[in-house]
C-alpha cells in the first residue's frame, strides 16, 4: 500500500516537475545558444550601417559619434586649425575625463563596489553644480544671441567660454565616472570588492591629472587636441558600452554571474550592438531634420 502511494506520488508530481525542469533547462540552452550566433551578427549589421551612412575618414566616424549627444556648435568647440573637434569644448572635457577616469578606477581600485558616500559626494555634487550652472549661464548667452533681443532683459552671471566650459564638463566627468564605475562593478561580478572605488586620495590625484590634460588642451596644439578628439569620443562609445552592456545583464538576469571581463564578451557584444544602434538611430534622425553633419542651424 505504502509503495503504491510513493509510486503515484512520484508519478504525479515528482517526475512531471523533473522533466519541466530538463525542458526549461534545454530551452534556455537553445536560446544561449542562438544568442551567441545572433548578437555577434547584430553587432556587425549595426556597426557597418552606420560606417555606410558616416562621412568617410577617422575623424569623419569621429563627428559621427560626437553628432548623435552632442550640439556641436562650431563657436563653442577647440578646433585644429580650420575643423572643429567632434565634440563642443564642454562634452569634450566630460567625456575624455570620464574615459580617463574609469582607466584610473580599474588601475588603483580593481572590482571595487562601493559608492563615493556623502562626504565624498560633496565634491562630486559640487562638479556637478558647476557644470549645471555654466551650461544654463552658456544656454542663456545663445538664447540671447539667437532670438532677437527677446532674453536681453535676463542678465547673464558671466560671460560664457571655452575654458569654463572645459573645465566644467571635466569636474562632470570625474562625477560621472565615479558613479559609473562602482555601479558597473556591483552588477557584473560575483565577489564584488565591497570597498568604495574612491577616496580622498584618489580624488586628490584624479583631479591633479585632469587639470594637467586641460592645461594641455588649452595650448591648442594640434597634436593634443587631435589625440583629446578621438580620446573623448573613445569614451564615449566606453560609457555607451557600459551602460547598455550592464541593462543587458540585468534584463538577461545575469548580474553578479562574472568572474572577468572575458567572461562578459556577450554582454559587451550586446552593449556595443546597442550603443551604435542608438547612435545611427539618432544620426539619421538629426540628419533628416537639419540636412548637415555639422551644428544645428542657429538663428
Amino acid at each position: 500500500m505504502l509503495a503504491s502511494v510513493v509510486q503515484s506520488f512520484l508519478h504525479s508530481i515528482v517526475y512531471p516537475h523533473i522533466m519541466s525542469v530538463m525542458e526549461n533547462i534545454s530551452t534556455q540552452s537553445r536560446i544561449n545558444n542562438l544568442m551567441r550566433w545572433f548578437i555577434p551578427a547584430a553587432a556587425l549589421i549595426a556597426f557597418a550601417a552606420w560606417f555606410y551612412i558616416t562621412p568617410p575618414g577617422l575623424l569623419g566616424k569621429a563627428d559621427a559619434i560626437g553628432y548623435a549627444i552632442c550640439h556641436r556648435i562650431d563657436e563653442r568647440s577647440f578646433h585644429i586649425g580650420d575643423r572643429q573637434l567632434p565634440l563642443c569644448a564642454r562634452c569634450t572635457g566630460e567625456f575624455y575625463a570620464a574615459g580617463i577616469s574609469l582607466l584610473f578606477f580599474a588601475i588603483v581600485s580593481p572590482k571595487k563596489s562601493g559608492m563615493p558616500g556623502w562626504k565624498l559626494g560633496i565634491p562630486l555634487l559640487l562638479f556637478f553644480l558647476a557644470f549645471g550652472i555654466d551650461g544654463s549661464n552658456s544656454y542663456l548667452y545663445l538664447l540671447k544671441q539667437t532670438t532677437g533681443g527677446a532674453f536681453d532683459n535676463i542678465p547673464n552671471l558671466y560671460t560664457p567660454n571655452n575654458t569654463l566650459r572645459l573645465l566644467t564638463g571635466s569636474g562632470m566627468g570625474i562625477a560621472l565616472a565615479s558613479i559609473v564605475y562602482p555601479a558597473f562593478n556591483q552588477t557584473a561580478w560575483r565577489e564584488p570588492n565591497p570597498q568604495r572605488a574612491l577616496d580622498w586620495k584618489k580624488l586628490g590625484i584624479l583631479i591633479g591629472i585632469i587639470l594637467l590634460f586641460d592645461l594641455l588642451i588649452l595650448t591648442e596644439n594640434p597634436a593634443i587636441l587631435y589625440t583629446i578628439a578621438l580620446l573623448s569620443v573613445l569614451s564615449v562609445l566606453t560609457l555607451l558600452v557600459i551602460v547598455f552592456s550592464m541593462s543587458w545583464v540585468l534584463m538577461m538576469r545575469q548580474d553578479n554571474a562574472f568572474d572577468s571581463l572575458r567572461q562578459m564578451w556577450m554582454p559587451f557584444i550586446a552593449g556595443t550592438t546597442l550603443a551604435f544602434l542608438m547612435i545611427t538611430v539618432i544620426d539619421l534622425l538629426r540628419f533628416r531634420l537639419t540636412g548637415t553633419w555639422g551644428s544645428f542651424p542657429l538663428g
